[in-house]
C-alpha cells in the first residue's frame, strides 16, 4: 500500500499513518469490491492502532472495508512468513479462502500451499492494478466489470 523509496519518506497522515498510493488504493478496492474480501493485517504496524482506527485507517484513505482483523500482537515477535505459516496452521479452519499481498521477497520461501496464495509486490511499486486479476483468481472470484 506504500512505496518504499530510500530517497523520499511517505507523507504522514494527521492518523499518525502513512498516506496509502492512489494506484494501491484503486487495487485494494477492486479486490475487495470484487470478492468481498475482509483484511487480515500481517504488517509490523499492526499493533500500534486498535482495530477501529485501522478501519478508520482504510476509510479515510478511500478504502471500503468489510472487515479488518489482525494476526495476534505476540506474532510480533515473528519473521513474516513465520507469521503468516503460524496463522495458517492455527486459524485457517476459520477462513475459506485467501491472498497474500505483500513486498517481503523473503515470503518466497513460504511453503508451497502458501507460495500459492502469495502476490508478490514490488516495495518500489506497491500494490497496482496489474496484481487484481491474479489476487482475484486466487481467491476463486471471476473477474467482473468494477
Amino acid at each position: 500500500m506504500v512505496q518504499a523509496k530510500s530517497w523520499s519518506p511517505p507523507p504522514i497522515l494527521e492518523d499518525g499513518f502513512v498516506e496509502f498510493t492512489k494506484q494501491s488504493v484503486r487495487a485494494l478496492n477492486s479486490i475487495i469490491n470484487m470478492s468481498n474480501a475482509d483484511i487480515v493485517l500481517t504488517t509490523s504496524h499492526k499493533g500500534r492502532f486498535s482495530l477501529l482506527e485501522w478501519k478508520s485507517i482504510f476509510e479515510k484513505r478511500g478504502i471500503n472495508v468489510n472487515r479488518v482483523t489482525r494476526l495476534s500482537s505476540d506474532s510480533m515477535q515473528m519473521n513474516r512468513m513465520e507469521e503468516i505459516t503460524t496463522w495458517y496452521n492455527s486459524d485457517y479452519n476459520s477462513v475459506d479462502d485467501f491472498v497474500i499481498l505483500d513486498d517481503d521477497k523473503t515470503l518466497n520461501a513460504l511453503p508451497k500451499i502458501l507460495k500459492s496464495k502469495l502476490v508478490l509486490t514490488h516495495p518500489t511499486v506497491g500494490l497496482n492494478s496489474t496484481h487484481v486479476g491474479t489476487s482475484l483468481s486466487i481467491l476463486n472470484t471471476p473477474l467482473g466489470i468494477s
